[in-house]
């Protein structure tokens, strides 16, 4: 029986096939991060955070007494 040879083309579209379908995996994984990311991010009540506001006189950003 004779040896089983697979074309260079053949190659090159198989390896083109496969970088693809894992660069398209990875981007899924990234984007679904940034998104637990953000929820995160969102869960923390900004209203809760101390607002700045800089001092005229001095310049400097101080808490704003409320």
């Amino acid at each position: 029986m004779p040896p089983f040879v697979v074309p260079t083309l053949v190659k090159i579209a198989l390896g083109t096939a496969s970088a693809a379908a894992i660069l398209h995996w990875a981007a899924r994984e990234v984007r679904r991060l940034n998104e637990e990311r953000a929820a995160k991010v969102e869960s923390i009540r900004r209203h809760t955070l101390p607002t700045l506001r800089r001092d005229p006189v001095s310049g400097e950003w101080r808490i704003r007494n409320q």
